[in-house]
């Protein structure tokens, strides 16, 4: 694998704001609705993370894109749902999805302002709750008040294990006798493990008759 990852790995460190740039996205497209329930934001931050204990990202800036994006994300999906009302939960592409909605309207009536937290750590909602939230009425002050502090425990939840995974693992050597260190195969084990998991979660989902998140069927 380390033949595979050596060029991408060469040209990070040579374009770091190309990687800066992708987590921003990753962070940013997770809490567009619909959008985010397919974007692999987590893993890309997971996995990216890996490259800061050998110096070719810098732990303070993929903290801060990260927390940029989210805040972006989350605050674009807020002031959409407030500004258009409940009306756009019906809409295309949202009306798509009438279950998902239905769970984050449950969700959020259930927690309340404590949802908007919650989320920020439970997808596939997570790209739904911060739409929901503005077009159910929330308070801007309120809204920001639970989301800015969920962000910032979000950010590091997500980097930080990536981080002393990595350099707990090339301190003691684990792949050395493989050749390369540990972030050339930190990278492929998160993104293997994510769509082993993701494939999981989908086959048990299936077998229960539903949670996936798909678009209604014409007539239904």
């Amino acid at each position: 694998m380390a033949p595979y990852l050596d060029p991408l790995i060469a040209f990070v460190s040579a374009n770091a704001w190309l990687a800066y740039l992708t987590l921003f996205l990753a962070a940013l497209l997770e809490a567009v609705p619909v959008v985010g329930s397919v974007i692999p934001g987590s893993t890309i931050i997971l996995a990216l993370s890996a490259l800061v204990p050998g110096g070719d990202l810098k732990l303070q800036w993929v903290l801060l894109t990260a927390i940029a994006g989210a805040m972006l994300g989350d605050g674009s999906a807020f002031w959409t749902g407030h500004r258009a009302q409940r009306e756009i939960l019906s809409a295309w592409p949202l009306g798509n999805y009438p279950r998902v909605i239905a769970q984050s309207e449950d969700f959020f009536k259930r927690w309340g302002a404590w949802a908007v937290f919650f989320a920020r750590f439970v997808p596939p909602i997570r790209a739904f709750v911060p739409i929901t939230a503005g077009a159910l009425g929330m308070p801007p002050a309120r809204f920001y008040a639970v989301n800015i502090p969920a962000i910032l425990l979000w950010a590091p939840a997500h980097v930080l294990p990536g981080v002393m995974a990595v350099s707990v693992l090339d301190r003691y050597g684990v792949f050395r006798h493989t050749g390369g260190s540990a972030k050339h195969h930190w990278i492929p084990i998160v993104i293997g493990g994510t769509i082993i998991v993701a494939l999981a979660i989908w086959t048990i989902r299936r077998r229960n008759g539903g949670g996936a998140i798909e678009p209604a069927r014409p007539g239904k």
